[in-house]
Parts: structure tokens; sequence; C-alpha cells
């Protein structure tokens, strides 16, 4: 991944993506208004900020992004399985939608996105010019919600697993993701024979390897080309917010992702 600084924010991106198709990038948490526990350029609405903090630094991630806000199409993240195809931003006094995978193919919407732990995974369709964000928590990774963002990929967009780009953001990593047993035990449904692959035993439990479990579902529906950040959010609370690391009391940060403007021939 490669550090960008700009109008006073820090963010990373993608080496592997093509900057000609997408634009996209993870703010870290410097360089926005909230206080304590938050600082400082915290997303979540929901988290105990006040509402003129969060407004005021997504104001500054459009900004930066050179973006309308208007642009935006967010969701209520809810760790299930749902997937939302859109072709139309959410105005911004809408209610969100639930759902934990968001679509596109139309250039004037950003997709947005919040984390504090879990995985953001960025996908895009050179060939058709479709991109999307999927937020994989424990169980929306155990339950391959990635491999339901590309179905719906494919049925709605046509695309074709072998041409889609991937990246899995900063999270939380197996080094700080101690889980319970019935965490490994959700995990042999779908990851029967990898279970010795995404699971580390120590003799204070289990941790779950939350880029690999995503990363052997991309394989298995069949993307090729897969690039891990490997930043982990618990080891970098400097950076990053962390719902383990900091005990539940801290903000969200912000993935954003949108298909850049065609040339003109």
């Amino acid at each position: 991944m490669k550090k960008n600084i700009a109008n006073g924010l820090t963010y990373w991106q993608f080496e592997t993506f093509d900057p000609e198709i997408v634009s996209h990038g993870f703010f870290t948490r410097r360089g926005g208004v909230s206080p304590q526990p938050w600082a400082s350029l915290n997303q979540g609405g929901t988290v105990g900020d006040a509402r003129a903090n969060v407004v005021e630094n997504r104001r500054r991630i459009f900004e930066t992004i050179n973006r309308p806000v208007e642009s935006i199409f967010d969701v209520w993240q809810v760790h299930g399985n749902e997937v939302i195809c859109t072709d139309s931003p959410r105005p911004l006094e809408e209610e969100h939608q639930k759902a934990d995978a968001i679509v596109t193919n139309q250039a004037e919407i950003t997709l947005f996105m919040r984390f504090a732990d879990c995985v953001p995974i960025l996908l895009y369709d050179p060939a058709h010019r479709v991109v999307s964000i999927t937020h994989a928590g424990w169980k929306g990774t155990l339950d391959q919600i990635i491999a339901e963002t590309i179905r719906a990929m494919k049925a709605k967009y046509q695309s074709r697993p072998e041409e889609i780009v991937a990246g899995i953001g900063p999270s939380i990593g197996v080094c700080h993701y101690q889980v319970g047993q019935e965490v490994y035990l959700a995990a042999q449904t779908n990851f029967s024979k990898e279970l010795d692959t995404i699971f580390v035993q120590k003799d204070d439990g289990w941790f779950l390897d939350l880029w690999k479990a995503n990363t052997i579902t991309l394989e298995t529906a069949g993307v090729k080309k897969i690039e891990v950040a490997g930043l982990c959010t618990a080891c970098h609370t400097e950076d990053w917010y962390s719902h383990r690391a900091e005990k539940g009391k801290t903000g969200r940060f912000a993935a954003t992702l949108n298909l850049a403007a065609k040339r003109k021939e």
C-alpha cells in the first residue's frame, strides 16, 4: 500500500488498483475535529460523538477526494449477508438501508463504509466498470459475504471473477484477534478444510486470521488479483480505530471507492 497526505488528512491506497479506473482511500483517524475518545476523524454516527463533528469529518474526506458529499452511498452495517446494488446516491437525510456490501457501476456514486477492526474488502471489475465495498467481521467472513458480493456482481453486471481486482484493507490482525470456541465451531461450516490455515491456537485460545479467510474465499470464487494491506488496526491505534484494542470506546474510519471518470476519446 501507499500512504498519501492531503488537506491535513492521511489515507492509504492499494498499489495494484488502477487510478485510471478507480479512486479509493482508507482514511486514518488523523485530521478531524472529534474529541477523545473518538479523536479525531471519526465517521461513526452511533458511537457517542456529536453529529456535527461527524458531518464535518465526512465533509473533509469528500473535499480531499474531490467528490461532492451528495454522491455518497452508505448503509447501516449489521454483520449480515445482504448485498445492495445501487444506481443512485443515498439522499443525505434518507434512512440508511441495512447491508454489509454495496455495489455500483455508476461513476457519480461514491461508495462509503465505516470500520474499526472489521475487514474492508474493495473489488473492482475493469472490464465492466463495477466497484464494491464489503464489510466483513468474523461473522461476515465465516458466512463468506465476499462470495455473495461477487455473485451479485456476476448476476447484475456480468462480471467475471477472474477479471476482478480485490484489496483487503486495514483491519485487526491474527496477532490480536482472539475468539471464542463458538467462532471456531462456526468456521467448520464453510472452512472445514482450512481450519488450520485460518486459526492459530495459543495457550490462551484461538486466534482468527480474517485476512487469510477472506483471501481463501476470494480465490475459491475465482479472483486471482488480491492485495492484502497487512495493516493491523489493533497494533496501530495512533492511526486506526480499533474496537478491540480500545475496548469499544472509539470511532470509525472511512473507506471510499468510486469509478474514475472515463477518458474522453
